[in-house]
């Protein structure tokens, strides 16, 4: 891998992880179009990178949650939102945890990853015939962290999957883009802790670096914008493209 094709993937990342058409989808077909196989250092570096967007773009909220946590300010909204993170979370991580490696085995699939787009397109525009007022709650906080493990899934968009069900079970569109992208942070961070041992002993050096700051300023934008997309109303037509990306898949790898 020379330093043209880390950038190139590191802007995919970016854009990627954050707009709800799945990264790791893109990574899959990205790598086999370039011919490569990325360690996976490389890989959780990128990952690492995008969290700086999340949290310099929620970086007040992310204060105010771990103010209300551990001061035990029950009547706090903020507190609340802790709890759901947590609540989140647990399913993630029993998700992942126990189909690492049937999600691992989809990664060697680029039809596995064509169908997988299919399937995120579908989420996305069924969005365009549900919307809601409601507030965030225990039970689709639960259901969110479900489908986020699922989420794994090359293909699968983690921001598109968490955001549609959201959507589709009557959550206000700010808390549902805001609930979605703070839910991220825990997952990445222990994913990112899992692969501690192969980070140890590799030797990419400055190019992760390099890498991951592009993938934190890509991302950032990349938030921007779905965040005006979902609450403009027009979140379902990213399903056009993940259709398009599907067929393409399915058809020519």
């Amino acid at each position: 891998m020379d330093l043209l094709q880390a950038i190139i993937l590191a802007v995919v990342q970016g854009l990627t992880e954050w707009l709800p058409i799945s990264s790791s989808g893109h990574l899959v077909i990205a790598q086999k179009l370039m011919g490569l196989t990325l360690p996976v250092a490389f890989d959780v570096f990128l990952h690492l990178g995008t969290l700086i967007a999340v949290v310099a773009f929620f970086w007040r909220d992310i204060a105010r949650i771990l103010k209300a946590f551990f001061t035990l300010d029950r009547a706090s909204p903020d507190f609340k939102m802790a709890v759901y993170v947590i609540i989140g979370t647990i399913p993630t991580v029993i998700i992942g945890l126990a189909f690492e490696g049937f999600f691992e085995s989809l990664f060697s699939s680029a039809q596995d990853v064509g169908v997988a787009f299919i399937v995120t397109g579908v989420l996305l525009l069924a969005t365009k015939f549900r919307g809601g007022a409601k507030r965030l709650s225990w039970l689709t906080s639960i259901i969110m962290g479900v489908v986020q493990g699922i989420a794994i899934a090359p293909g699968i968009s983690r921001s598109g999957s968490t955001m549609s069900i959201g959507l589709l079970s009557g959550v206000d569109k700010e808390q549902v883009f805001r609930y979605s992208f703070l839910l991220s942070i825990p997952a990445i961070l222990g994913a990112s802790i899992l692969k501690y041992n192969e980070i140890a002993v590799s030797d990419m050096g400055l190019l992760t670096i390099i890498v991951a700051a592009i993938a934190a300023v890509v991302g950032y934008v990349a938030i921007v914008l779905v965040r005006r997309v979902l609450l403009s109303k027009k979140f379902y037509l990213f399903a056009i493209y993940c259709f398009l990306a599907g067929l393409l898949v399915l058809l020519f790898l």
